[in-house]
């Protein structure tokens, strides 16, 4: 059931990222339909042994609609330099997953049910506090890492380097243009 969910979830959201930039750009690209992809994954991730297939599906359509919007709010709006989208896909695909995991687990929906005495509520609750505790923990130590990387080699190049560029300075690489 967990590969089987897994392929929903990550076709689900596939397909979504193909609908939504069809819809806004007049064609969808492959960037975005493996993007879609990856946000399925890693939103059915937390789920994948706990929730049937139906679930997959809403479990990908959410990942899909958040996770695209996600991207373009760290990117446009905050203008933050997210590689590959980790932040947006992987960090909010995956919490949302750990969300819906709650709601989804319970037998009544298809999942393998919760803990005895366990309320969806009371697992919820469950969740977020992992959640939080996430967060909090990787806010405090990619700030200590950080601090180590930029008191031992820094954490930007100089201008010059910049503005010529990392490959070609740093790795002596040409890019595919030149």
């Amino acid at each position: 059931m967990a590969m089987t969910v897994t392929h929903v979830s990550a076709a689900t959201a596939a397909l979504v990222w193909i609908a939504i930039e069809w819809l806004k750009f007049g064609k969808p690209s492959m960037v975005g339909a493996v993007t879609g992809a990856v946000a399925g994954l890693a939103s059915i991730t937390p789920a994948s042994g706990y929730v049937g297939p139906a679930a997959a599906v809403v479990i990908g359509l959410a990942g899909g609609i958040i996770c695209y919007f996600m991207v373009g709010l760290v990117k446009r709006r905050l203008r933050i330099d997210d590689s590959l989208d980790v932040f947006a896909v992987h960090g909010v695909g995956g919490a949302l997953g750990i969300v819906l995991t709650a709601i989804f687990v319970d037998a009544a929906l298809g999942g393998v049910g919760l803990a005895e005495g366990r309320s969806i509520g009371g697992q919820l609750a469950i969740q977020l506090t992992g959640i939080a505790a996430t967060l909090l923990w990787s806010a405090v130590v990619s700030f200590a890492i950080a601090k180590v990387v930029q008191a031992v080699i820094g954490l930007r190049v100089n201008a010059e380097v910049e503005e010529q560029g990392l490959d070609l300075r740093l790795h002596g690489e040409r890019g595919y243009n030149m």
